[in-house]
């Protein structure tokens, strides 16, 4: 099996170009915006024109997921963003740690606006919040954390999320939800895996045995005792990942009939594990 890295992608659906205009046109409306990115990818998931959508509003980046991210990793990418001058929030969807850190990062931000109205004699009103971020970064179940309730759907497939909608998720905030968007054409390689790998683009954009080998070298290199647990996977041959995918279809039971390993299955397989923690805690961007 040769892996042959050809990436270039140009999967842009009508309804994202679609949000962008919607966003542009009531942005005057918000008063802060919480730009969502998986702490796992932080560089490859955040959109990379948003500051032409948000101008200059006050924002609060939030990195979700963090359960599944190496820290070590991941917090250096926090200070870098934070040397930027970006309040940066950390948060467990699953324990739901850190998620009340967003509405103390909400009043600290907007302090200075709240001060000007009352020095212009305006009565206090709710905070008017734009959530923004890359299909399957976890913004759903995000805004369902922040209102303690289900008030959206939420999936594990991107394109959940199907047009702009007001939300009151505190009697302080009301926050506009945002179908996850990407940039018209993803044409950094690393970028464009990395996405495939976390499930932001569509299964069918990149072949997925493609991202499966990417997975398996990006995690031998860098995590390779965590393949080692999961699949008793010792070596890989870069040029032929044949060998490495026997190994994982006999340990994981991905076999066909006259005991053949099944690759697409090995495949699917891999990029699961990935998702689903299986590999460890892993941190994909440098």
């Amino acid at each position: 099996m040769n892996n042959e890295n050809k990436t270039n992608i140009n999967w842009y659906p009508g309804h994202m170009a679609k949000t962008k205009r919607q966003i542009k046109e009531k942005i005057d409306l918000i008063d802060i915006i919480y730009e969502v990115v998986d702490s796992r990818i932080p560089i490859s998931s955040k959109i990379k024109d948003i500051d032409d959508l948000v101008k200059n509003k006050p924002r609060i980046l939030i990195m979700t997921k963090s359960d599944l991210c190496d820290l070590n990793k991941t917090n250096k990418h926090i200070k870098y963003y934070e040397s930027l001058g970006y309040k940066v929030v950390l948060v467990d969807l699953i324990s739901n740690k850190n998620v009340d850190k967003i509405k103390s990062a909400t009043d600290e931000v907007l302090k200075e606006l709240n001060e000007k109205r009352e020095a212009k004699g305006l009565k206090k009103r709710n905070y008017r919040a734009l959530i923004i971020g890359i299909p399957n970064v976890g913004k759903s179940t995000l805004i369902n954390r922040l209102a303690g309730k289900k008030v959206v759907g939420v999936g594990n497939k991107p394109g959940v999320t199907k047009q702009l909608s007001w939300i009151r998720i505190s009697k302080d905030v009301d926050l506009m939800d945002s179908p996850g968007i990407l940039w018209p054409k993803i044409d950094d390689e690393k970028v464009g895996l990395n996405l495939a790998c976390f499930s932001a683009i569509k299964e069918e954009i990149l072949p997925i045995d493609e991202v499966a080998c990417y997975i398996l070298k990006y995690m031998f290199i860098n995590y390779k005792e965590n393949l080692k647990e999961r699949y008793g996977l010792e070596n890989i041959d870069f040029e032929d990942f044949t060998d490495a995918y026997e190994v994982i279809g006999r340990k994981r039971g991905c076999i066909l009939r006259g005991n053949e390993v099944d690759y697409d299955k090995v495949s699917a397989l891999i990029v699961r594990d990935l998702n689903e923690g299986h590999l460890g805690k892993v941190t994909f961007d440098e």
